[in-house]
């Protein structure tokens, strides 16, 4: 690769040969994988510590609502897998962020790893080849290739309430916890959103909080999540078949060790379908879903069964008939964020917890002392809670907005459709890589493992382009049109796009809808390959 003549960069610019952005799970192994080839490379981060979203979300009961412990979890070096002791199935914030730092540490990242450090703009330089970011600090850093690993669920969405500012109490959003711990003991309490985040923190509140409103925008599928401590003979069974567990995981439809399912619910009666879904829903955790029938998110009859199972628990579960029946949801199940939630139902039958519908009955404005809701009941609150969830899958690259080539700007190239080529690269946005962009597996797929096969691709296309003496990258005219359709075409095959939900932008006020997630598991992955084995298809490199 050419080296750029240090003496044409700005002045107080520091050269680099790539510059990432985020420190979480695909920030952190894209630096490992850089540095490997040798290339000068620096991560960019806002927080105060290694982590991407764990960071950010310290909110109480935060934990893995994906197959946890031993399968959540760097999966390339066995020497990670075996040296770190995930002590439950389903760990929690804390329990991730110690696995990250020890990741950190392991593999001696932290040189590399800039901290509380905003990236206030990036801009590619046509004349030069480069990009240049700025930071808050006002420092400057160019480098030919940027890799933007923002995370999918970081951007946090503040919803617009009338009157939002009138409100005295305290005010915190689950994807924005501040680091010091928040006493609920005896306060009135407002919880906004039952989405996952919300699932997670109702129950931990209500133990604490003299009073606890929660106001429900959409009732959810809570699955029990099954925690339990792991014994070490399960942890050693682990270690001893990593290699072939890694493989299992990868040719997962979502990266994660269940047996292939090739049988649909409609085939079984009803008794034996429910004896089915009982088991596992003892057993908790995702299994109810992919480890029982195959059919489950392609068919409606069979999507019904498991949704009736599901209401039916709730009905069982919560005493009170117009709460258990306001819990009660209406979309496909799966269609929406699969949530894993301990006692979450059982939370509705405490005296000190109420539910506001709010489909019923929407805010009205918030007070100086509370929310009020259309019907003139004004419900006073010590602390408000926003788990209103994130402007999903686009939120923080838009938020990031960069400039690519001819000055266009990310907002600017998709204010009509979010178009990428793979979901790895952008058109307009020379040698600007995605990891988990949009109309990629991301959020449906195990996110580690994901953006492990992710960086390990990025790796191999800018090796590539350094053997081969090339400076830029970029997909082809209408390469990104074919692959929309592709992604779109996955999708309706599926019960996915008949539910709103954040997979399609539909949570965020004006956003366009558009189904924004691979749902090819490991088809994209092998298609990634394929690509690069066929010399990068559908890319212009030069």
């Amino acid at each position: 690769m050419t080296k750029i003549n240090d003496s044409k960069q700005p002045t107080g610019t520091t050269q680099l040969d790539a510059i990432v952005i985020g420190a979480g799970f695909g920030g952190m192994y894209t630096l490992h994988l850089l540095r490997e080839l040798g290339l000068k490379t620096r991560v960019f981060d806002a927080a105060d510590g290694v982590g991407g979203t764990w960071r950010w979300n310290g909110y109480p009961g935060a934990r893995v609502d994906f197959p946890g412990g031993p399968y959540y979890c760097y999966t390339f070096s066995e020497e990670l897998v075996k040296g770190w002791q995930w002590k439950e199935s389903q760990p929690d914030r804390e329990a991730v962020l110690g696995y990250l730092d020890y990741a950190a540490d392991t593999l001696g990242l932290r040189p590399d790893i800039q901290l509380n450090t905003w990236v206030a703009s990036s801009q590619f330089d046509d004349a030069t080849q480069q990009w240049v970011i700025k930071t808050d600090q006002g420092d400057s850093f160019t480098a030919p290739f940027l890799i933007c690993a923002v995370g999918t669920l970081s951007a946090a969405n503040e919803p617009d309430i009338p009157g939002f500012n009138n409100f005295k109490g305290d005010c915190l959003h689950t994807g924005r916890w501040p680091n010091e711990s928040v006493d609920f003991t005896g306060k009135r309490v407002g919880v906004i959103g039952t989405g996952s985040s919300g699932v997670q923190a109702i129950p931990l509140i209500a133990q604490q909080a003299e009073q606890l409103t929660v106001f429900q925008r959409t009732p959810q599928y809570v699955i029990p999540a099954g925690n339990h401590d792991l014994d070490q003979s399960f942890l050693d069974d682990i270690h001893n078949n990593w290699p072939q567990i890694r493989q299992q995981m990868i040719n997962s439809p979502i990266g994660a060790p269940f047996a292939p399912r090739q049988r649909s619910a409609l085939e079984d009666n009803q008794a034996t379908r429910n004896q089915l879904y009982e088991s596992l829903w003892q057993q908790g955790g995702l299994g109810i879903a992919f480890d029982s029938y195959d059919d489950l998110l392609i068919n409606k009859e069979a999507n019904f069964t498991l949704a009736e199972f599901v209401r039916s628990k709730i009905s069982a579960t919560v005493t009170n008939p117009d709460t258990a029946n306001k819990l009660l949801p209406n979309f496909y199940i799966g269609t929406k964020r699969l949530i894993l939630g301990m006692d979450y139902y059982q939370t509705y039958n405490r005296d000190n917890v109420e539910l506001v519908d709010l489909r019923a009955n929407p805010i009205e404005s918030m007070t100086t002392n509370g929310i009020q809701t259309t019907d003139g009941e004004e419900h006073p609150l010590d602390i408000l809670v926003l788990a209103t969830g994130y402007d999903a899958v686009t939120g923080a690259m838009q938020r990031l907005n960069p400039v690519g080539s001819k000055g266009i700007t990310l907002n600017q190239a998709w204010s009509k459709r979010f178009n990428t080529y793979l979901g790895m690269l952008i058109p307009q946005f020379p040698n600007l890589f995605m990891i988990h962009g949009p109309e990629t597996p991301s959020v449906l797929y195990n996110m580690p493992l994901g953006a492990e096969l992710e960086a390990e691709w990025i790796r191999d296309c800018i090796r590539e382009m350094r053997d081969r003496g090339l400076t830029r990258i970029e997909p082809a005219p209408g390469a990104e049109q074919a692959w929309g359709e592709q992604v779109a075409a996955i999708a309706e095959q599926t019960l996915f796009p008949q539910t709103p939900s954040w997979y399609t932008g539909e949570n965020i006020a004006g956003k366009h809808r558009q189904f924004g997630v691979h749902l090819g598991g490991p088809l994209f992955f092998q298609h990634l390959t394929d690509i690069a084995n066929k010399g990068y298809e559908g890319f212009v490199l030069s």
